[in-house]
């Protein structure tokens, strides 16, 4: 059998462009070759599909030169609808390529247009099979207001707090004002749909709120107001299974702080006070618990491919705090690690993310 092509895509309209970017060359580097044949399609910021070089470290995360994708003046052309299941590139020239047949594409793009169900909406449409979450379960992750409502109908704890639109605040900042006051601090102020804790800050007094709007609004317009919430940060890895087979969970990790909280230096940058430490040090009863109200949160909001389940572990018991739908995925972030951790490498999660959406296809 000849290789199955995929095409890896990446980069994105969002804020996390450069995240999806670093995550690609993770993924160039690391997927089978023996098995896969890959089509590097990136998205630049202003939204124009590019054939994009199939070189790693061309992506490689440098605090002074984040990745991009940039526009070399090529075009790719999706397939039509019921047509065939083949790519073509128009160069900067004007010349077209020749159909290079797809198999299935792994779109790695975080955020906005990409991780919020409008991407696999698009794909969907297209009749191409594609790895990772759906379109709803995508949709609800994407927008951390509805995720709670989902999990607090599915009985899952989820963190105290409240949402606020930007109309909300220009007509009424008082009463915003008033309805934070009911939550002890710490508050953290995140924007909705958003994600890599951009736009996030951690209020430690009434007098920084208006400040950490100011941030979160400039990312959406809507934001969640949510009490600090004291325990250990605590995440799980999830993997939808093969066609009848249940949802898996990893054995979880632990974000160990010894910054104010888990920022996007932190997170990205190799800023100081940060460890990734899997599997978390966990008595077995509450490593079971959190790994099963993974899987229960995974399936509360219809999960169809991954999602990294994030906890806050309390004297009274586990919290949920989000789920991302396509987590960062670079070779050193949680994910991968936990499932490494579970005894699954970089590689084989690829494949095995592959092997599912042409299964579920």
């Amino acid at each position: 059998m000849g290789k199955q092509r995929v095409v890896v895509l990446f980069g994105g309209r969002s804020s996390e462009h450069s995240i999806s970017s670093a995550t690609a060359g993770g993924v160039l580097h690391a997927i089978d070759r023996d098995r896969f044949e890959v089509i590097p399609v990136g998205i630049t910021p202003e939204g124009a599909f590019v054939l994009e070089e199939d070189r790693p470290e061309k992506f490689a995360m440098l605090a002074e030169a984040m990745p991009e994708v940039r526009d070399n003046g090529t075009r790719v052309l999706w397939p039509e609808a019921g047509g065939e299941r083949a790519l073509r590139v128009r160069q900067a020239d004007g010349s077209l390529s020749e159909p290079m047949p797809i198999d299935v594409v792994l779109p790695i793009l975080h955020g906005p247009h990409g991780e919020d169900g409008a991407m696999q909406g698009f794909l969907d449409i297209l009749g191409l099979p594609y790895a990772g979450c759906g379109v709803l379960d995508s949709a609800v992750c994407m927008d951390k207001h509805f995720m709670k409502v989902v999990l607090r109908g599915a009985g899952v704890p989820v963190s105290p707090g409240f949402t606020v639109t930007a109309a909300d605040w220009a007509s009424s900042p008082e009463h915003v004002r008033t309805s934070a006051a009911q939550y002890p601090l710490p508050w953290f102020v995140k924007p909705a749909r958003a994600g890599s804790s951009v736009g996030v800050s951690k209020v430690h007094t009434a007098d920084e709120l208006d400040a950490a709007l100011s941030v979160a609004f400039a990312e959406d317009d809507k934001v969640l107001i949510e009490q600090g919430i004291v325990g250990r940060e605590i995440e799980v890895a999830v993997l939808k299974g093969m066609p009848g087979e249940p949802s898996r969970a990893s054995l979880p990790g632990e974000i160990v702080l010894t910054r104010d909280f888990y920022d996007f230096e932190g997170k990205y940058l190799g800023g100081e006070g940060v460890d990734l430490v899997c599997p978390a040090d966990l008595d077995e009863q509450t490593m079971a618990l959190v790994r099963e109200l993974a899987v229960r949160a995974f399936d509360a909001v219809d999960g169809q491919g991954l999602a990294r389940v994030d906890f806050f572990v309390t004297a009274d018991g586990p919290i949920v705090n989000e789920l991302n739908t396509m987590p960062g995925f670079t070779p050193i972030s949680m994910f991968p690690q936990c499932w490494i951790a579970t005894g699954l490498s970089y590689t084989d999660l690829l494949t095995y993310l592959v092997d599912n959406a042409l299964a579920r296809a």
